[in-house]
């Protein structure tokens, strides 16, 4: 079975919306592009050797949308590997609308989302979502994802869209390996989907610390 690979970029107080510039999602959210002051190096290496062996994108109607009237001409620009990845991989798009297909590769999924991702992991190893806000926050409240790769750079907007909105359902991550430090201060953190969900305990007991239940 392949894994749904979660990618996503989020401030401190985990506001996820338009990162990458001003028009990608501007509906009363005067920041869009707050990520690229904080993209260097060390961002744009651990981005990339994400992307190892995807071979599949899942994506919400909205970023679908900018990434087909992006990534198609961009395989000579300076992301021509980015673009030359996408642009071969299959794109599923998910929408309750009747969304522009003509990037190739592209195909709507069905109305029933949960039994779609299940047919994804069935047919890909890695399919990945990146951004999509409204597709993740269903994916994390039915449980759908297995790796949430999430970056978080040092800024606080106090308004946007967050990763995590309401009816966000508890449950247990592991981190999957020490987290990344770039010089601007954005740190990746790489989680796994556990098992159970959070326990209690009591601070003032010997055992604390003993782990989830």
């Amino acid at each position: 079975m392949g894994l749904i690979h979660i990618d996503l970029f989020a401030t401190l107080d985990l506001v996820g919306q338009s990162p990458g510039e001003p028009d990608e999602d501007p509906d009363g959210f005067p920041f869009g592009g707050w990520q690229a002051p904080l993209f260097d190096e060390t961002v744009g290496q651990h981005v990339g050797a994400g992307m190892e062996g995807m071979d599949a994108l899942l994506l919400g109607r909205r970023t679908y949308d900018i990434f087909a009237a992006f990534w198609p001409n961009q395989v000579d620009g300076v992301d021509g590997g980015i673009a030359t990845l996408f642009n071969s991989l299959p794109k599923y798009v998910a929408s309750r609308g009747n969304p522009d297909l003509r990037w190739a590769g592209s195909t709507q999924l069905g109305p029933d989302l949960a039994s779609a991702v299940r047919e994804l992991r069935d047919r890909h190893e890695h399919v990945h979502v990146i951004g999509s806000l409204n597709l993740v926050q269903t994916l994390l409240r039915e449980r759908l994802f297995d790796r949430l790769d999430l970056w978080v750079f040092p800024i606080v907007l106090g308004v946007g869209k967050k990763v995590f909105d309401g009816g966000a359902m508890p449950a247990n991550l592991e981190l999957l390996e020490p987290p990344v430090a770039s010089a601007t201060g954005a740190v990746l953190l790489r989680y796994g989907l556990g098992a159970g969900t959070p326990g209690t305990g009591d601070m003032r007991r010997e055992d604390r610390g003993a782990g989830p239940s």
